[in-house]
Formats: C-alpha cells, structure tokens, sequence
C-alpha cells in the first residue's frame, strides 16, 4: 500500500481510539482530518476529561467513558495507548474477530517517508534520542540538507508532522516497551542501551519486557542494531542477532573483543577518545575530556549516538553537540546551591538503575538523595546497594517507602547506623527534611528510583515541584540575608 493510499484507507472506516492521551490525541486529529468514523474511550469518567470532551463530541465523535468503556468494541481499526495492555480481554476478543490493532507509533513508521532512528532500552533514552538528534541537526545544518524531527515517547507526538515530511529528513524516536509491545514495523537503525528490570507492574514478566524491546530490530526495516556489550541481557541478544550490529563498551579497549562477523562495527573506549571501528580501521570520533556531562552512563549515551550516526555525521558534528550540550531536564540538573548546599533534579530517575548511575556520576559526594514513588515491581536490592555506597542520607517518600526500607536494613551500613533512613511520605515534607540533613559543601540529589504516578502526573511535574521548592529556599535564604545586612 503507498503512502498516498494509506491516507486515504481511513475514509469511512470506523477506528476506535482506546485511551485519551498526548499520543492518541494526535491520532483523533488525523484519523478525523482523513474522514475515519471515530470512537474515543478511555477509563475516566466523562467529567475528568473537560472541555476535551465537549471538543471531541462537537467533531460528532462518539465518546465512551468510565466503567465499560471497551463495551461493543466492534470498530474495524483499534489504536491503543501506550499504557493500555493490549491483553485486555476486550481488546483481545476484538482482535480474534479481526480487528486491526495498531497505535500512533505504528501508524507514524507506515506513513513516513523520513528515514527513522529508534532508541529504546532501560535507562539512558532520553538523554540519547537527544543527542542522536542533536548530531543529526549540527550535521543538516553544516550540510544545508534535511530536517530532524524528534518525539515518540519524549516531546509531542510526530504524527501531525507526517506529511510535511520527505525522504532527506530524520525522525529520531525514544520507544518504550509499551510503545515497542505491539508493534510489527522496526526502525531503519535501533538501539537498546540496556535490559534491566523495569515495569514490572504492567509487564508480566522479563521476558515479555524484553521482548518488546527486541521489536525495536527484529522486522525488516531494520539494516542496524546498535547495544550494550556490557549488559547481559542485551549482549546475549547480540549474540544471537544474523544482521548488522554495532557493539558498544565503555570499558573495552580492544575492538576485535566487539567485532563479532564481518560487516560489524564497534564503539569503545582507549586512551580518552571514543574510537569506532568500521571493521577495516579505527577512528577516533571524540575526546572524553569534551563531554559536559558527568558519569559513565552518559559516556555510553554519547557512545551510542556516534554508533547510530556512523556514515551521517562528521566528527566536527559530534564534537560540536559535546562541546555545547549540558544535558536533558531532569537528568542530574543542577537547581542552585544555596548556603553551600548543592541541589540535583534527577527526577527522570524512574528505577533503581538510574538511580546508581546518577550517585555513581557524582561520587566520590555523598549526597542526601530523596527516594521513592510508584512501585513498578522491579527489585530494591541494587538500589539499597548503591544507596549504602554512594549516599550520606536517604529520605523515603511516596508509596514504594515501605518496600524500599527492608532493602536498606538488610544492608550493614543502614543496621549499623553509618547511613541514616529518614521517613517522610509527604514529598514536600521529604524535600525539606533532606535540605535540613544537608551541610555546606553537601549536596541534595531526587533520584526516586520510581514512577511519580502516586502523587504527581508526571516525572516532569515532580521535577518541576523539586525546583520550585528549591527556588523558594533560594529566597528565602536571600530574605533572611538581607534582613541581617539592615
């Protein structure tokens, strides 16, 4: 099917769009600009969705809300949410009578024509969709060809953007494994940064999580896949991968360690340059002296960038982006430092993982680091264990507090009184209680280790709490130094 069919194969067609969301508000848009019959639903109730609701209604869409929303599923095409499992039983019953499910994701990679980079993994995302961009943009700009658009799980859906899209241009996507679940189209070059535990609490077991990853590659619109040499879950799946690979190590320094049949390439680390390899020779791509922002975590961020964009961007390109790029919000961001005290918004720290790459990325500082949030049902024991390593304080909030505090008393340094544990299942009464443990020359880190859906809408909206409070000790400290100087 062409594009150009494609657009118009939603004409009269009657497509139910299952849960109301940033996603699938993009895929209304479109299906009604296309003439599709449309039915939203979505587990709120009507009054929850406000003047959403009058707005869909007025367009003579039939909404469906609350308690029975997935009743009469009987539309011919079903996109999906990313949060909603396609295993409900509903949705499954539909599908086993022939409907098509699909979700604004899948839709997007049928219908452009841009050439399209997917990363996806446990932690390190964000930060490397962004820089996979940034390289790209630096190298349109130097060239004066193309466009890159970025989205897919950060930003704003690219799904409007489709049309105003050509062959020379790049659409780079952050893909999570909700996204990545159902999906029967691959990106044109993927990576999967890491496999750790994650999600839990909507996966229903690793293996499903990681096999949702693995549709990042594994249909044939993929020509590379680019992954971690060091974590074990996604160098077994290397392993086993027939087609193009690029391996990455930051701690490798022999690349035939990493070159694995011939057409591979890698990206490891020597005498403090990143070096790729194309399989014939090595060049060295970018000093690490260069790179702004801390930690071996985002090494590996840098190193997959350069690996997705090998043959595209120029070294010029990829130093320019190390030399000016200071990181993602919410990612090891540093607020202010107010009476000595250092404050860190790393509320993108949604697992334990994260949570021990950013104490690791600030060592040898200890800092009191505020934990906790939504359970996803992954294991605290690594977290406990960098806790009892890397932090001079813990403070628990949220509702994972009580599940993490057995992890931590099963560690010595917790039973022994070297690391205090610090209750406050209020996060504003955390944030102060962590600003009073604070000394000057110390630091406060929120690096909850867990979703915020307990308590705000978003990571976003807990980091942006963590900062306005923080500005507000930042006035009042200048309050109270003014009131001194009168």
């Amino acid at each position: 099917m062409t594009r150009e069919t494609l657009f118009e194969h939603f004409r009269g067609k009657r497509c139910s769009v299952i849960g109301l969301g940033k996603s699938n508000d993009a895929v209304i848009a479109f299906l009604y600009a296309h003439g599709a019959r449309i039915v939203a639903r979505d587990a709120k109730e009507r009054a929850s969705l406000g003047v959403a609701a009058d707005r869909m209604e007025s367009l003579g869409i039939d909404l469906r809300c609350g308690k029975g929303y997935l009743d009469g599923l009987d539309e011919e095409i079903l996109f999906r949410a990313p949060g909603v499992p396609p295993w409900l039983p509903e949705i499954e019953a539909a599908v086993a009578r022939g409907a098509i499910l699909t979700s604004e994701i899948e839709l997007f990679l049928e219908l452009t024509p841009a050439r399209v980079i997917g990363i996806t993994g446990s932690d390190g995302k964000t930060t490397t969709t962004t820089l996979t961009g940034l390289m790209l943009e630096a190298e349109c700009r130097r060239t004066g060809r193309g466009r890159v658009f970025v989205g897919g799980n950060i930003g704003t859906p690219l799904l409007p953007l489709v049309e105003s899209m050509t062959a020379e241009d790049f659409a780079v996507l952050e893909l999570s494994s909700f996204q990545l679940q159902t999906a029967t189209r691959s990106v044109e070059r993927g990576a999967i940064t890491n496999v750790t535990p994650n999600h839990l609490n909507w996966h229903t077991d690793m293996a499903q999580y990681t096999n949702a990853k693995c549709n990042i590659y594994r249909h044939g619109q993929n020509k590379l896949l680019v992954t971690n040499a060091e974590n074990g879950v996604t160098a077994a799946l290397a392993k086993a991968h027939p087609g193009p690979l690029t391996l990455f190590s930051s701690r490798a320094e022999d690349p035939t360690l990493l070159l694995r049949k011939p057409g591979d390439t890698a990206v490891y680390r020597r005498d403090g340059w990143v070096y790729l390899h194309n399989g014939e020779g090595e060049m060295p791509m970018l000093e690490i002296s260069q790179i702004r922002l801390p930690g071996v975590h985002n090494l590996e961020n840098y190193m997959t960038a350069i690996a997705l964009t090998q043959g595209l961007v120029s070294r010029e390109s990829i130093r320019e982006v190390a030399r000016t790029f200071g990181g993602v919000r919410h990612r090891l961001e540093q607020v202010a430092v107010i009476g000595g005290v250092t404050y860190y918004n790393s509320s993108i720290d949604s697992s334990p993982t994260r949570t021990a790459a950013a104490l690791s990325a600030l060592a040898p500082q200890k800092p009191v680091v505020i934990c906790g949030g939504y359970d996803k049902k992954t294991p605290y024991e690594p977290l406990a264990k960098a806790l009892c390593n890397h932090a001079k304080a813990v403070v628990l909030t949220g509702a994972s507090a009580p599940l993490i505090r057995p992890a931590l008393e099963a560690c010595a340094p917790v039973r022994q009184g070297h690391l205090p544990v610090w209750d406050a299942p209020l996060f504003a009464d955390a944030v102060r209680l962590a600003r009073d443990l604070a000394k000057p020359g110390e630091a406060v880190l929120l690096s909850p280790a867990c979703a915020s859906f307990d308590a705000f809408r978003n990571f976003e909206e807990r980091g942006d709490t963590f900062c306005r409070m923080v500005r507000e000790f930042a006035a009042e400290e200048e309050q109270t130094k003014g009131e001194e100087t009168e």
